[in-house]
């Protein structure tokens, strides 16, 4: 079934947040960059870390991780250049790392509406995923990497990373030890972090079908590589078939806050792979 598009872009336009509608316009319209980065910047907070329900699940306007590592995680998956849009957060980050290299959260995250898991967990504590994309836009500060590099050693381990059951949790492994390059017996890491995405990968359920985009970003990235082309296949399948009515995809949990930005990575994922 081909894709809809104009029905994908109108499902954008009519639910997305402005970043959303923003980062659909520059990836498929050609609309400028700037604008995409202004609008991410009114997320930003004027100690350069990042707030506002930037990520739908945690509303407090105070700067938090949780907002920083989506967006990092964002950039990861679309490869929108970065330019100045980070600058001052790595600073933010490294003064809001505690000294196990756990991230500090605002006491404020719990007083505005958040999801129930962040309310649980008070909020993102491990550095893994941020520290690692900061490290793959060659942005991470030596002390950053070294309180980071302890964390993952105590916390990240090999049966941490083998054991891993839920394809998107890989996110964490992934983008640390798939990004930085001098950690002890990193390639060990690297390949039982492809490992366990390929395991994850084999044995999710269709709704989790889109998330592998999430780490097989284009036919030619290690993920991808490393998984059975007719996996890719499978999945790929799946996403075209599944567009809605109304143009958009569900996320695997059905949260309507999600779906804008689904759309938008798994066209993405369409178009990188020759399906669009």
């Amino acid at each position: 079934m081909a894709v809809a598009f104009n029905k994908a872009r109108d499902f954008v336009y009519s639910n997305g947040a402005l970043w959303e509608r923003a980062l659909f316009g520059y990836l498929f319209e050609d609309r400028p960059l700037a604008h995409l980065h202004q609008c991410w910047l009114t997320y930003k907070n004027p100690d350069c870390g990042w707030g506002h329900a930037l990520e739908h699940d945690v509303r407090t306007p105070d700067s938090n991780p949780v907002a920083l590592e989506f967006l990092l995680t964002v950039l990861r998956i679309t490869q929108v250049p970065v330019r100045t849009l980070l600058d001052g957060t790595p600073a933010w980050l490294e003064a809001n790392q505690e000294a196990d290299g756990s991230l500090k959260n605002p006491a404020s995250l719990r007083e505005y509406p958040c999801a129930p898991w962040w309310n649980e967990w008070g909020g993102q504590r491990a550095p893994d995923s941020i520290v690692g994309n900061l490290t793959g836009l060659s942005l991470a500060t030596p002390a950053l990497s070294e309180a980071t590099r302890r964390w993952v050693r105590a916390n990240l381990t090999l049966d941490k990373v083998r054991g891993n059951e839920w394809l998107f949790m890989a996110y964490h492994a992934h983008d640390y030890f798939l990004q930085v390059n001098d950690f002890p017996d990193g390639e060990t890491f690297r390949q039982a972090t492809l490992d366990n995405l390929t395991a994850c990968a084999e044995k999710m359920p269709e709704k989790q079908y889109y998330v592998l985009f999430h780490f097989a970003m284009w036919p030619n990235s290690v993920v991808s590589k490393a998984l059975p082309q007719a996996l890719i296949n499978r999945s790929l399948d799946y996403v075209m078939d599944t567009q809605r009515d109304d143009g958009g995809w569900n996320d695997e949990h059905g949260l309507s806050q999600w779906l804008p930005w689904v759309t938008i990575s798994n066209l993405l994922a369409l178009r990188n792979y020759g399906r669009l």
